[in-house]
């Protein structure tokens, strides 16, 4: 408790817990930008591997893809070569055997599943499935 005789104090004490609430904000931007980014993630291999499959196109989709999306979005860093292909695995790990992947991904249009894998950062999914 603050002693209110001393504004000092007072100030300090309220300045401390605006600070916290300005981090607790950051955390949960931060947060909510790596789940958006991981369903992102996720639907571009998913729909990479359909077209791949309905298509019967290659590696030349992700190149050609990549490609066009960095002239669409030059200042988004996600959309390179590599980061497409990591796409594509990060969809098929989870969805091809064995079974107990398919499990996890059963659950994934669970909202509190999604938010579960949405917390996981980017680089570690890529960790994690390179095993």
């Amino acid at each position: 408790m603050p002693d209110l005789s001393n504004p000092d104090d007072f100030y300090k004490e309220w300045l401390t817990e605006i600070k916290a609430k300005i981090q607790a904000s950051q955390i949960k931007a931060a947060l909510a930008v790596n789940t958006t980014l991981i369903h992102l993630y996720w639907n571009l291999g998913q729909q990479i591997v359909q077209k791949q499959q309905e298509s019967n196109w290659g590696d030349g989709l992700i190149n050609q893809l990549a490609k066009d999306l960095k002239a669409a979005f030059p200042e988004i860093k996600g959309l390179s070569i590599s980061n497409l292909k990591y796409c594509r695995q990060f969809f098929l790990f989870y969805t091809e055997e064995p079974a107990s992947r398919q499990q996890v991904v059963a659950h994934l249009p669970d909202e509190k599943s999604q938010q579960l894998v949405g917390q996981i950062p980017w680089g570690h999914n890529i960790l994690i499935y390179q095993s």
